[in-house]
């Protein structure tokens, strides 16, 4: 019988590059596989109402009304998700960073090797980058590895690629606590990594591309300080058990 699996894309002003994700989506295998919610963290560029030229094709929305931030948007297609029924959730970039063709890397070892958690990686063979990939980026995108490495105990090649999938029975675990409030930026998705680590769930890596924009585009929401602090601090919070 196949999983009833949901592919959940976040953004927050991403009207142009958003557009594509949406069309690339509707054009992969993926599109007969899964069902299809995009979490619109606020957006006030038009991105809202071209998300709703869509509905027709069967892409469903939410909207945050203020933008709340990356983590809280990954927390409502969670809830979304638990509340509709669904037992896997993909979660790719807005930013037509990620190629929907690729969706069957992160499920096949959900669903044919029972893995539960599943994290695209740009670093494995069969992976890869393409564009103007920043210099700051190739080495964050190294160190942060590095040191959830050395915190979890278990060799990571890429732990800040957005792209992954997982079964959603994890968060039935007591350990993991989702209705934080230090979680609503980048801390959420090194959070859920650690706790799948740490708790046992079973956890692979799945060889993805990133394929960076035209600089013109913009490569991210992210701000190279603040955003990287974020994303970085659940490791020592966490590692250090000052949070949990």
């Amino acid at each position: 019988m196949p999983y009833k699996v949901l592919v959940s894309p976040v953004a927050y002003n991403e009207h142009i590059k958003l557009k594509n994700v949406i069309e690339r989506f509707l054009k992969s295998p993926a599109y007969s596989l899964a069902d299809y919610l995009i979490v619109d963290d606020g957006s006030t560029d038009g991105t809202t109402e071209m998300i709703r030229s869509f509905a027709d094709r069967g892409v469903k929305t939410i909207r945050h009304e203020q933008r709340r931030g990356v983590g809280a948007a990954i927390r409502s297609a969670i809830k979304y998700a638990r509340q509709q029924g669904y037992e896997i959730l993909v979660i790719m970039a807005g930013n037509d960073k990620d190629n929907p063709d690729e969706i069957s890397h992160l499920l096949d070892p959900i669903r044919k090797q029972d893995y539960d958690f599943v994290q695209g990686s740009r670093y494995l063979a069969d992976g890869g980058t393409g564009g103007d990939m920043p210099a700051y980026r190739k080495f964050a995108t190294k160190l942060h590895p590095f040191l959830m490495s050395s915190v979890t105990g278990r060799k990571l090649t890429d732990t800040t690629n957005g792209f992954r999938a997982f079964r959603l029975k994890i968060f039935e675990h007591p350990g993991i606590n989702l209705d934080q409030d230090w979680l609503d930026c980048y801390e959420l998705e090194p959070y859920i990594l650690f706790k799948a680590i740490r708790l046992g769930f079973k956890f692979t890596e799945a060889p993805v591309t990133k394929i960076y924009p035209p600089k013109q585009l913009g490569y991210t929401k992210m701000k190279p300080f603040v955003g990287w602090w974020s994303i970085l601090r659940p490791i020592f919070l966490l590692g250090l058990g000052i949070k949990k």
